[in-house]
């Protein structure tokens, strides 16, 4: 039996190990891709993968879970065992990631008596019942009973959020309570109060995140351990993530990044984040807010050895020959044939407004009040508020109270006005023209908060009301979309320029291969490929077009359903060969 051990170094049966590590995220590739990807980690001269595992997606209603498909985690764990790959394992539950919510499930925002990341009774009760369901599929995988697993860290980069060490340390025993026996570590940023915060050092090994300057901050981290301990970036970042509306793609310099990397391993041990970043499928990724909300567009690419797709890029090739001075390059026959195809351009062939589908896709509930997504049990997607508002005259002051967060605002069906995180808020004067009128709001959860203060408020909807002449707006039609059931459409029912709208296409795929949608002209939305969610689109870029894995196709006829909220709109979409992530 195998043994891994945390001393003056990492220690495998007794001998001196130096990790070097790749993150994948299991739920960011198709499972058809799994193996793909870990073939082309261990080519590259990695021993271990690294994982994150998100709560909201194996939990995302309380008490119902799901550990199948795309989220066969246990399955991802076995594969990387049969390669000869060692696994570091980031569980709940917290994980950042970019994530929505950071891997947290939005039901805990049901309940405000639930502190987050915090020891509070309730956020631990329902973290165990988590853990009594997640760690069964994990535990016999420990490199203690002859798996994979060498690692597993306590929660994630606390020191950048609180400093509870009771907290911490309850997790710890939580977690070994639930049968976890390998070394714990925690990884902070070396920056300011960080590390110090974040770490409970006779529990779990320090380890930190950085993406520069390693030679400095492995000093510090030295320092903070005082006896000789392994050093370790738990996280080498070597690209970065996009957020709608950045100017381009970000990228990073491979010379750099590989001098930084060379600088890691003559020192101690790595996990390069990210080695395969891969897609944030239907409405998971997260967001960030500092001045401004900035959520993460649908790639998550983050310039990574692997493109979002898979392909093997010039700095995976240059942080190979880096690797290559430290351990032995293997030969690795990669067992998976992917091609990608240009199907071309596919007219519309269906459409209907969303407005007359409504009722299809939601059950009405009315309340006198407007409810938030989360009192709902809506987690992402789309929440609709409707109200009559009376007969013809000036509206002198509308405003939308404590509403998150992108508005747009029809009456009688006609688009007014969009407000959008900040400008949501500010008073809007509008004349009612007709005998009757009535009011819609769509809102749309754009990502929760995934790191920073922000993370303790992210109710999605309209969590206050709406003022309308100085007054809340009583009675309230309300539908919950989160758009997981679009086979009950009817595209025989009435569609309408200008108003937000689904699109149906179809194609014959003779031969099944990755592709890439191309939307020119099209503004704001979603898309799904067979009933699957492949992710959020937007004109501002810098994303232009949506990758769609081979495995989502079939042979024969595939459906395409576009979604689309601006009513702005084209005759056709593309499906081509090429990616494109940057306006450029």
């Amino acid at each position: 039996m195998k043994r891994f051990e945390i001393k003056d170094d990492f220690y495998l049966d007794n001998q001196p190990f130096k990790i070097i590590s790749g993150a994948i995220h299991y739920f960011r590739v198709v499972p058809e891709y799994w193996l793909d990807r870990l073939e082309k980690l261990k080519a590259l001269g990695c021993n271990t993968v690294e994982t994150y595992v998100p709560w909201n997606l194996h939990e995302p209603h309380q008490g119902i879970y799901d550990f199948e498909k795309r989220l066969d985690v246990r399955k991802f764990i076995q594969l990387a065992g049969d390669l000869g790959l060692y696994v570091i394992l980031r569980p709940a539950p917290y994980i950042c990631a970019e994530w929505e919510f950071g891997g947290l499930p939005y039901w805990l925002i049901k309940d405000p008596s639930v502190k987050v990341r915090f020891e509070n009774p309730k956020f631990m009760e329902k973290i165990s019942s988590y853990f009594a369901h997640l760690f069964p599929q994990v535990v016999d995988l420990q490199i203690t009973n002859g798996g994979p697993i060498i690692l597993m860290q306590v929660e994630n980069e606390y020191g950048g959020y609180a400093n509870d060490k009771n907290y911490m340390e309850r997790m710890a025993d939580m977690m070994k309570s639930h049968g976890v026996n390998v070394p714990f570590v925690t990884s902070d940023g070396p920056w300011g109060d960080m590390l110090e915060n974040g770490s409970i050092p006779e529990t779990a090994l320090p380890t930190i995140n950085c993406g520069s300057k390693v030679k400095e901050h492995f000093k510090r981290l030295r320092a903070f351990h005082g006896t000789k301990k392994p050093l370790m970036v738990m996280e080498f970042w070597i690209g970065w993530f996009d957020a709608w509306g950045d100017v381009i793609h970000h990228t990073t310099d491979a010379e750099e990044s590989a001098h930084e990397l060379a600088d890691i391993l003559e020192e101690g041990s790595v996990n390069i984040y990210m080695f395969h970043g891969g897609t944030n499928f239907g409405f998971t990724s997260g967001a960030n807010y500092y001045e401004k909300l900035a959520p993460d567009v649908t790639s998550y690419d983050y310039d990574a050895l692997l493109t979002e797709w898979g392909d093997i890029t010039p700095k995976y090739r240059k942080f190979q020959e880096v690797i290559a001075k430290f351990t032995t390059i293997p030969e690795v026959r990669f067992s998976t044939e992917i091609e990608k195809i240009a199907y071309g351009e596919l007219k519309v062939r269906a459409k209907t407004s969303l407005f007359h589908n409504l009722d299809k896709l939601s059950k009405r509930f009315h309340h006198n009040y407007p409810l938030t997504m989360e009192e709902l049990n809506q987690g992402t997607g789309y929440i609709y508020y409707q109200s009559q508002i009376g007969k013809a005259r000036p509206i002198e002051d509308f405003r939308l109270i404590e509403c998150m967060d992108r508005a747009q605002i029809f009456i009688n069906e006609n688009h007014i006005a969009t407000q959008y995180d900040l400008e949501i808020g500010q008073k809007l004067e509008f004349e009612l023209t007709e005998p009757k009128n009535q009011l819609g709001i769509l809102v749309e959860n754009m990502g929760r908060v995934n790191y920073s203060v922000k993370m303790n408020h992210q109710e999605k909807g309209i969590r206050d009301g709406v003022i309308i002449n100085g007054a809340f707006q009583s009675e309230w039609d309300i539908y919950s979309l989160p758009m997981d059931n679009l086979n009950k459409l009817d595209f025989e029912a009435t569609w309408q320029s200008g108003q937000p709208a689904f699109y149906q296409f179809k194609f014959n795929a003779s031969t099944i291969g990755d592709t890439f949608i191309d939307l020119e002209g099209w503004g704001k939305g979603f898309i799904t490929v067979n009933g699957f969610n492949i992710g959020r689109f937007w004109e501002k870029g810098p994303q232009q077009r949506l990758y769609i894995p081979g495995p989502l196709l079939k042979q024969g006829i595939n459906e395409i359903i576009v979604f689309e909220s601006e009513g702005k709109v084209g005759e056709s979409i593309t499906l081509t060969d090429l990616p494109k992530l940057s306006k450029d």
